[in-house]
Parts: C-alpha cells; sequence; structure tokens
C-alpha cells in the first residue's frame, strides 16, 4: 500500500503496487548500463540501474557518485537538488536522448561540489534550455558535447538563470532557440567561468552563439565562438545590461541579419576584451 506520508529508500512517496523502490545498497557510487535493471537492479557494480535517473533518486547523500557506462540512455534527468558527481565513461560513446520530450538534463539549488561530466547531451526540447537548464546553481560541467538541442525561447544549448557554474572543455554545437542565446544564455546575475569551451553552428533571433542579459558578467577564457548565426542582432554574442570578461577569445564567422556579425552590445553594456 502506498501512503503520501511515508516514503521509499530513495525519498519518494511510498509507491503502490508490486515493484516500490526498497534497496538494501546504500552507495555511495551508483552504477548504470544499458544491460542494467530499473525493477530488480539495487544500484551496486554486480546489478546496476538502467537508468541514469533511478541512480540519481537514490544518490541522497552530498557527494555520492553515479558512475555511467558508455551507452545511450533515453532520458530527461533532473538532479532533485542533489550535490552529487554523475559522470560518464566519455562523451563520446556516453550519450543521454532527450528524445524531444524536454530539457536533457535540470538542475536546481546545486552546489560547486555538484559535477556532471563526460557525456553528450542531444535531442532535448524545452521552453528555456533545451540541452541543459541550471537555476540557482554553482555546478561543475566538464567534458561534455551539447548538441542538436532546441528552445522555443531561450537557451537552446544551455540556460543558466541565477547561477555561476564552470565550465571546462565543453563543446556547444548545432543547437537553436527562437529567442535568445542558440549556444548559450545568461540571465539574472549569472557569472559562470568558461575555459577552453567551444560554441559553434548555433542559432538564435539574437545572440546566436551567446547571449548575456541583466547584470550576467561571465568569464571566457579560451573560448572560440564560430559559425553561429542571429535572425537579428549579435550573431556571436548579444549583450544586455552585461559586462563579460573575454581573454583569448576567437570570434569567427559569426553572422547576423541587422547588427552585430560578430559581438552586439546594447543597454549599457560594457565587456572587457584581451586578447
Amino acid at each position: 500500500a502506498g501512503h503520501p506520508d511515508s516514503t521509499d529508500s530513495d525519498g519518494t512517496r511510498a509507491d503502490m503496487g508490486a515493484y516500490p523502490y526498497l534497496n538494501t545498497y546504500s552507495g555511495p557510487t551508483w552504477y548504470v548500463q544499458t544491460d542494467g535493471s530499473d525493477t530488480d537492479g539495487t544500484g551496486a557494480s554486480a546489478t546496476p540501474f538502467a537508468s541514469i535517473q533511478s541512480a540519481i533518486n537514490f544518490a541522497t547523500t552530498t557527494s555520492d557518485s553515479v558512475t555511467v557506462a558508455a551507452g545511450t540512455y533515453v532520458e530527461n534527468i533532473n538532479f532533485r537538488g542533489r550535490n552529487i558527481k554523475v559522470v560518464g565513461a566519455d562523451r563520446e560513446t556516453t550519450i543521454i536522448d532527450g528524445e524531444s520530450a524536454g530539457t536533457v538534463v535540470s538542475m536546481s539549488a546545486c552546489s560547486n561540489t555538484t559535477l556532471l561530466s563526460g557525456f553528450t547531451l542531444k535531442n532535448g526540447a524545452g521552453v528555456n534550455g533545451g540541452g541543459l537548464y541550471l537555476f540557482n546553481s554553482e555546478t561543475i560541467l566538464s567534458d561534455l558535447l551539447i548538441t542538436e538541442n532546441s528552445a522555443s525561447t531561450n537557451g537552446a544549448g544551455i540556460y543558466f538563470d541565477s547561477s555561476n557554474p564552470s565550465l571546462e572543455n565543453v563543446i556547444i554545437s548545432g543547437n537553436s532557440a527562437t529567442g535568445g542565446g542558440g549556444g548559450i544564455y545568461f540571465r539574472y546575475y549569472s557569472s559562470p567561468g568558461l575555459e577552453n569551451v567551444l560554441i559553434t553552428g548555433n542559432s538564435a533571433g539574437y545572440g546566436g552563439g551567446v547571449y548575456c542579459w541583466t547584470s550576467s558578467n561571465p568569464s571566457l577564457e579560451n573560448v572560440t565562438i564560430s559559425g553561429n548565426s542571429a535572425s537579428y542582432n549579435g550573431g556571436g554574442m548579444y549583450c544586455a545590461s552585461s559586462n563579460p570578461t573575454l581573454t583569448n577569445v576567437t570570434f569567427s564567422g559569426n553572422t547576423a541579419s541587422i547588427d552585430g556579425d560578430g559581438v552586439y552590445c546594447g543597454s549599457s553594456s560594457s565587456p572587457i576584451l584581451m586578447n
């Protein structure tokens, strides 16, 4: 029997039915592979889960880790505010496919001990944030390929809202947004650090590669923004009331139908550009 005031061992409401989430394995490392099972798997290495979300559901302790074997996982994942590490075998072989059913990965209120690494995030579709959506988070994002995602409004590749994550060795390519930020959209005081990032082949109405809005002051170092397009302004980058810092950044081959093929700055934006 289920009851709304009791929970299973994954922290969710007690299930009613034959297969409740009851588990004697307690981590701290949870394993996922494509031939695992979400019905009778425990998340231990000998009996892995089949889905990444199942492992996240059980990884309730800060610094727990989810280890994901190579393969394609058709999922839309929510970290549920957990400060955990989710790591794939590598971004070439470990794919999370959103199947156009929503944002591929969502994070809210995650600290700087949270890590997402070693994945391709593709085929996500959201209002804001097709591939990755962060709200009020300081996550570490590394060794990711974020590609072929869409947003009906902003941030097809990544949408940052009041977030200050760290991005290292990330490729953001081939994403498309109707509004702003085909590659990345920074909103409301989002000032992350980007290092060794490639933003290429993305498209949007404004800011084909990157859109910075309302006191979002990201720091970009050793970043390439190339081959992006905007239907209106800011093929490579659009800045609105924002002051990003760009060090050793290359803009090339970006296009905008109206103004700012490379960079468009409006609303008292004063970026700092070095090299």
